[in-house]
């Protein structure tokens, strides 16, 4: 099997505000052979695109708004055997693509860059490091599959995945949602080593605790159906919990001779309900099971 050829490999950089990243990062690419480039722009007012459309590169101004919106957008218009994305604000060395190119080359649907291999002090605060392992523990007890880095913004695709992914996020869960997709839908995925740089110019725009919550909620989110077990298993043992503490303090005013009817039976529709709901989990994943070896058995017979 031969190399992949350049001409086959499109280099995506979704951006916005980076003036100060976009020409150099265009330019190192171009050096390696590779023309084949398409910014697609969130609205900069700093002229990014200008810039960009100045470097070389194929230029979309997004019609919505937030990264994942741009990577949907994007994922519509490229048509090239494979695509590399990587994020415009310098973080990323551009010479690890060649990395991407070899799995890609053998079939991997879907390459992800793990950040934690190598990173430049001052790349990762210690808040980022934690937030980013517990991320990573989240989505390996939802979907089953422990990776080191599901939130890099370097990747690789092949025109399967670029085009099957059904992509709903719009925000920073871009990322997640894009690793979750190529697993419920049986894509392979690989991870490599790659170096990650300080941030040069701006301050980053993912705020560390508000888009934290928001990824965190996209995995859960997406969790439903792909392990509908630890999604209504999550959301039983929290009601039923609640249901026992408040049933402790009933019991401990009860033991003072003060009662509370009202607290009673919500303390007992909580605890039911939490351990319906927790049933239902059950027989969902069961549901699932079922059915993916339903899908199994006939990919066989094809």
């Amino acid at each position: 099997m031969g190399e992949i050829s350049k001409v086959d490999v499109c280099i995506l950089i979704p951006t916005l505000n980076e003036a100060k990243n976009i020409k150099k990062l265009i330019t190192e690419f171009q050096k390696m052979g590779y023309e084949n480039i398409l910014v697609i722009d969130g609205h900069s007012t700093d002229g990014t695109h200008k810039i960009a459309r100045g470097a070389g590169a194929n230029v979309i101004l997004q019609e919505g708004t937030g990264k994942g919106s741009a990577l949907k957008e994007a994922f519509k218009y490229i048509q090239s055997p494979y695509t590399i994305m990587i994020d415009g604000d310098g973080t990323y060395e551009p010479r690890d693509m060649l990395k991407f190119l070899k799995p890609l080359q053998y079939g991997v649907d879907h390459v992800i860059g793990n950040r934690f291999e190598d990173y430049e002090k001052g790349a990762f605060t210690r808040f980022n490091l934690f937030g980013n392992r517990i991320m990573n523990k989240l989505f390996g007890f939802a979907y089953g599959r422990w990776l080191n880095d599901i939130l890099t913004g370097y990747r690789g695709f092949n025109m399967r995945s670029i085009k099957e992914l059904e992509l709903n996020e719009k925000g920073f869960g871009i990322e997640a949602e894009m690793t979750a997709e190529t697993i419920k839908k049986d894509f392979t995925i690989q991870e490599i080593p790659i170096t990650y740089l300080r941030r040069r110019g701006d301050p980053t725009k993912l705020h560390p605790i508000k888009d934290g919550i928001r990824i965190a909620t996209t995995i859960f989110k997406l969790a439903k159906l792909h392990n509908p077990l630890f999604y209504f298993g999550i959301i039983g043992l929290a009601t039923t919990l609640a249901g026992t503490l408040l049933g402790v303090y009933i019991v401990h005013e009860w033991l003072k001779n003060i009662e509370h009817i009202p607290l009673t039976i919500l303390a007992t529709l909580l605890i039911m309900g939490g351990i319906q709901v927790f049933i239902f989990g059950l027989l969902g994943d069961l549901i699932v099971t079922l059915h993916r070896e339903t899908l199994r058995r006939i990919q066989e017979k094809k």
